[in-house]
């Protein structure tokens, strides 16, 4: 984190341009731009300003720009009209000059005004959080339905704003079809059409919702439990699902690797089927457009018999990143009924007594597992734990079958927990623990 002083007075060149990656006149920047990351302390925040600095040069760096420097700024009474003072613009300012910095990204939310006098004062392109995590949803979504979520979030946060601050990275990655551009003066004709727009696509969201919704009814006929990973990002979801069911899923040490759910069957003592589900991660202040536009997606979680909650626990923030994943999940309808195992994650990255005092508190909790995802250490206790809370319904029957019957006799072991079994009166007699439903499917199957 960098401390400014208010004596640096390098100019820009004529090829500053160049050197940033912001081209003023096209009001747009690319990768590889120059950038200041800023982190007003607006006060009462529980996390750690290094913390928060390290994250969004992470978010930034997600998207290609290049973090040149690092604020941390306090912040005692927010300007309406620029959220921070007049002497800590003319510090960012000079920073931005000295740096060839063509883009200033603010740890925080920006209204209208205030990017566009900030913008104006600091001579450099300038975006908020909410802007800096919609950027990496647009360069991210792989599936039609992703590009429709993050499209339709992204004209929301846009409709309020000014046409020339929402043209930067659209057109260097194709973009989603945004109107406008740098020489568009009709602001309210362009809100009308984004108006239009976004009617459009909550209509075809609709019908992918409704598609969802039709497999999601064929999966709970079958009937298969469903299991959920979630978790703040970059906490190691997808990792982790790729260790239980040998995919490839996208797994970098990369905020917001993964976007589009990835559903994937696996197999778990008792359970002869069940559905992982990958999910998007979450983030501190998750702009409420990816929300709203998201929830398609995150009704996977919501149906699901059982969460898996991946923490970070290598992390400084894990305690607060736990916080902003509960109310994500809260807000978008995940009750208090559902089960929830917290899988503690990056193992590998931890030494000495803090470990140590990591495995003991984990042994203590029954709701607990420690874990690396990486090196595969507590992954089968994570297992046997899922196992054990989905089959906790789970009776014990005694069935008798003809010592012949090979195929029940692998259904059984299939779909419950064979504990014993033994010969009487020229029958096999398997004591089996396995839930009512599939008890009732096995007296009801075609022979």
């Amino acid at each position: 984190m960098t401390t400014m002083t208010p004596t640096m007075t390098a100019g820009r060149s004529e090829t500053a341009s160049m050197s940033t990656g912001f081209d003023r006149d096209r009001d747009e920047f690319t990768r590889g731009a120059r950038a200041i990351v800023v982190y007003p302390d607006l006060g009462g925040s529980s996390r750690d300003a290094d913390a928060r600095l390290e994250e969004t040069a992470g978010l930034a760096g997600a998207i290609g720009v290049v973090v040149v420097d690092r604020v941390a700024l306090r912040v005692r009474t927010p300007r309406a009209a620029t959220l921070i003072g007049s002497g800590q613009i003319e510090e960012l300012a000079a920073r931005a000059r000295m740096e060839d910095a063509g883009l200033v990204v603010f740890d925080g939310n920006l209204t209208p005004i205030q990017q566009r006098n900030l913008e104006t004062a600091l001579e450099a392109k300038v975006i908020d959080r909410t802007g800096l995590i919609l950027e990496i949803f647009g360069e991210r979504a792989a599936t039609a339905e992703g590009r429709l979520q993050v499209e339709l979030a992204h004209l929301d946060y846009q409709s309020g704003r000014l046409v020339r601050s929402w043209t930067h990275l659209e057109r260097q990655r194709g973009g989603f079809g945004f109107l406008g551009g740098p020489g568009e003066t009709q602001i309210e004709a362009d809100r009308r059409l984004i108006r239009d727009r976004m009617a459009r696509l909550r209509r075809e969201l609709e019908q992918v919702t409704r598609t969802r919704g039709l497999h999601r009814e064929r999966r709970q006929r079958a009937p298969w439990p469903v299991i959920a990973l979630v978790g703040y990002t970059n906490a190691g979801k997808s990792t982790l699902f790729n260790r239980l069911t040998g995919a490839h899923v996208m797994a970098e040490d990369l905020l917001f690797a993964t976007l589009d759910p990835t559903l994937r069957q696996i197999s778990l003592p008792g359970i002869d089927k069940a559905i992982l589900s990958d999910t998007v991660g979450f983030v501190s202040e998750l702009p409420t457009q990816l929300v709203a536009a998201f929830k398609a997606t995150l009704e996977e979680v919501v149906s699901a018999d059982l969460l898996v909650h991946v923490r970070d626990v290598a992390h400084p923030d894990s305690a607060a990143q736990k916080a902003d994943v509960e109310a994500v999940l809260a807000e978008v309808g995940v009750t208090d009924e559902t089960p929830v195992i917290e899988a503690w994650n990056k193992l590998d990255l931890i030494g000495g007594d803090t470990r140590e005092d990591l495995l003991a508190e984990a042994q203590r909790r029954d709701d607990v597992v420690a874990i690396s995802a990486l090196t595969g250490e507590g992954v089968e206790a994570l297992v046997r734990q899922v196992a054990e809370l989905l089959t906790q319904g789970h009776q014990r029957y005694a069935l008798s079958l003809d010592a012949g019957d090979g195929a029940a006799a692998a259904w059984l072991h299939a779909h419950g927990e064979v504990l014993d079994s033994h010969v009487e009166d020229a029958k096999v007699v398997y004591h089996v623990r396995m839930s009512p439903a599939d008890h009732e499917r096995f007296l009801t199957r075609e022979h």
